[in-house]
């Protein structure tokens, strides 16, 4: 591995880094409430890890220009009239077979949609679109995250009402009659 490869992954190194603080303040605090803070860093490796993978290189939004939207409507638009007239033209020319006509109209819708169609997809190909599902996934779980946040510190005011004290050990050994 060279330098570049290693300095290229930042992102999850703040991650491990983050992780590892936060696991570290959970397990190594006796306070409550810095283990709720352990807690809120250790989440938030995980939404910078889940917002990372989705993280597509020049990607943007999944949100269709208006110049290409312009367009699919007036192909839709076009192929539209080209059938109706197609119905009309086929009509006079093909009058003995009903069957000639069906066959005139579908191959002319069929090659007007084949023709603006490749076009339409051949101008969408070229926009790289992001994933929103783990920016949608993780704006969810901060709202998780918040909600469950707000519910710990009540219930460490709770205790401290109770007990005195937000020392794990302290209400132990109040629980013991010690």
């Amino acid at each position: 591995m060279t330098l570049e490869s290693i300095a290229g992954l930042y992102n999850y190194w703040v991650v491990i880094f983050l992780m590892m603080t936060g696991f570290y303040i959970v397990l190594a605090r006796k306070n409550l409430i810095k283990s709720v803070i352990g807690l809120n860093i250790f989440q938030t490796s995980v939404f910078l890890l889940y917002i990372t993978m989705g993280k597509v290189d020049h990607g943007t939004a999944p949100i269709v220009p208006p110049a290409i939207a312009a367009e699919q409507a007036h192909a839709a638009h076009a192929t539209t009239e080209a059938g109706h007239g197609a119905v009309g033209h086929a009509a006079l020319e093909h009058a003995e077979t009903a069957q000639g006509l069906a066959h005139d109209v579908a191959h002319n819708l069929a090659d007007d949609a084949i023709s603006h169609g490749s076009e339409l997809a051949h101008a969408s190909t070229e926009i790289i679109y992001s994933n929103p599902l783990p920016s949608v996934l993780m704006l969810t779980a901060i709202v998780v995250g918040i909600a469950t946040t707000a519910l710990a510190l009540a219930l460490v005011v709770r205790i401290r009402e109770d007990y005195g004290t937000v020392d794990e050990e302290r209400i132990l050994e109040l629980d013991r009659g010690e």
